[in-house]
């Protein structure tokens, strides 16, 4: 961890940059939604339920999921949507905006404002979207030398995706076993390379959790901070690795959690889980292959612990992160209202405080996002990313924020949520029309409409859809007590510690115990 806070280097002002002149033809080769979904029908291992998944894009787990996926690919192509979502690079690539690297404030802010387009398309409720990982892919571009002598992969990977906005997923995490002994006695449990030859390497282990990974066209694999805090240099160099692994290679396998898509019984029963259920899988490794032309960093302790810092992922995903959740909370937003509305309880003076406070929060992470664009940093090369501070900042704040969302619906609606049908199959039940249409109707709503409104509230706070997200939402960003000592070394670092004490040392320095010293000042 102390490599990565001392990369971090100095806080700088940094805005005028602009994207670097390119002379190259352009070229869009970006993915439709056709495409991407031919493209992710290649023969990947996926486990579900006992049975290897033929096809991910038509198994009743994952086929919403992934049509909802092929919608933002689409998006980029809409005449209407495509000057904000994509532009050139220095290399004459058209992709999204978010997947090359920004140059000034303004093109970060740009890149903000695409993120918000795709992540509207889902209501913030899909967290790993091919954007996710643009955060990290698109500093290779300006940052590959720090990968040498692997660099050349580097440059290659960010062309590669940019080229298409393909899609990846990340597993950093080693899987929560053995966690009490040294790192380098869990070869037998996580990644590590067993042998290599002139073409490459070869790996295995597991690594966790692979968010949407079932739908991604490679995984980046690498240590978080916390394994590579945990890595001794001549102990550990088999667990040093930083590479990509695409999702057909032979030798892995994904073993997926239960599907909320799969279990829904209807869109009008599970709105969300329906068609925005992101799958978590285990990813394992058994004698994998994997090429030369796909590794970043091989047996190297010291540049397995840096390229985090090195990458400007960190300031990155925070933006992403914090857009897709102010999306989300403005989705909560008119939940909350027209629940209110629902019940006849949206004039009570204490409903619309809980509103008010839910509207302010929801403003208040999209206030962070602006300020991570307009107030950026130096990244690698001549890149601009989202200032250290405030993508801290953000990152304590969200990994809270959602808790209290769920906290002000189960005061403020309390039971109403409850008060619903077994399933959608009851309003088609001619037996049940008088009941329900009386005893179900809501605050100028019909039964139908009320039961159609609560029916989604359930599944965004409620359902174990909902549980999944609520969990997401805490513990994506990682270690909850390394978030705040993250932001309290950075301060030290950064030299922002020592000016609040500062502060504070000259308000001690203004009197002594014979009064002010300052002449305008009365003492008693």
């Amino acid at each position: 961890m102390e490599e990565f806070l001392q990369a971090l280097g100095p806080q700088v002002f940094m805005s005028e940059k602009q994207t670097p002149p390119t002379k190259a033809k352009l070229t869009n080769r970006l993915l439709t939604g056709e495409t991407f979904l031919e493209s992710i029908r290649d023969g990947r291992e996926i486990w579900y339920d006992g049975e290897r998944v033929k096809d991910v894009t038509r198994h009743p787990a994952f086929r919403n999921s992934a049509s909802s996926v092929a919608r933002l690919y689409d998006r980029l192509h809409d005449p209407e949507f495509a000057q904000v979502l994509t532009r050139p690079d220095k290399y004459g690539i058209v992709t999204h905006k978010f997947f090359c690297p920004s140059y000034s404030a303004g093109e970060l802010l740009e890149a903000r404002d695409a993120i918000a387009v795709w992540q509207r398309m889902s209501f913030g409720w899909m967290g790993r979207t091919p954007d996710y990982k643009a955060a990290f892919m698109a500093q290779l571009a300006e940052g590959a030398d720090f990968y040498h002598p692997n660099g050349g992969n580097a440059l290659n990977w960010y062309k590669k995706v940019a080229s298409q906005a393909l899609f990846l997923n990340h597993v950093l995490v080693d899987p929560p076993v053995d966690r009490d002994q040294p790192h380098h006695h869990g070869t037998d449990v996580f990644v590590n390379v067993t042998h290599d030859d002139d073409k490459g390497m070869y790996v295995s282990g597991a690594k966790m959790v692979a968010t949407g990974s079932a739908l991604t066209h490679a995984t980046f694999v690498a240590p978080n901070s916390g394994s590579a805090a945990r890595m001794e240099t001549g102990k550990d160099e088999a667990f040093a690795l930083v590479f990509f692994v695409d999702m057909d290679t032979p030798g892995m396998k994904l073993v997926s959690r239960p599907s909320y898509e799969m279990k829904a019984a209807s869109p009008f029963d599970a709105p969300l889980a329906s068609r925005f259920d992101e799958n978590d899988a285990v990813l394992i490794f058994h004698n994998a292959f994997i090429p030369w032309e796909n590794v970043l960093v091989y047996r190297d302790v010291d540049k397995a612990k840096g390229f985090y810092a090195s990458s400007g992922f960190f300031n990155r995903y925070n933006l992403q992160s914090a857009t897709r959740l102010s999306v989300k909370l403005e989705f909560a937003c008119g939940l909350l209202m027209k629940g209110t509305q629902a019940t006849g309880t949206a004039s009570f003076r204490g409903v619309q405080t809980a509103v008010g406070e839910l509207v302010g929060m929801s403003q208040l992470v999209w206030a962070l996002t602006t300020a991570m664009a307009l107030d950026p940093e130096p990244g690698v090369g001549d890149s601009v990313v989202p200032r250290l501070q405030t993508a801290a900042a953000a990152r304590i704040y969200m990994t809270d924020v959602w808790q209290k969302v769920r906290q002000i619906f189960e005061e403020i609606l309390a039971g109403a949520p409850i008060v619903t049908v077994s399933s959608h199959r009851d309003l088609q039940t001619p037996d049940l029309d008088p009941v329900i249409e009386r005893y179900f109707r809501g605050t100028g709503l019909t039964a139908h409409d009320r039961i159609k409104l609560f029916k989604l509230i359930w599944d965004a706070l409620y359902s174990e859809f909902a549980g999944r997200h609520a969990l997401y939402e805490k513990n994506y960003a990682g270690n909850h007590d390394q978030q705040r000592l993250d932001a309290l070394r950075w301060a030290d670092l950064r030299g922002d510690s020592r000016r609040y004490e500062e502060m504070v040392e000259q308000c001690l320095s203004d009197y002594d115990l014979n009064g002010w010293h300052a002449k305008d000042l009365y003492s008693a």
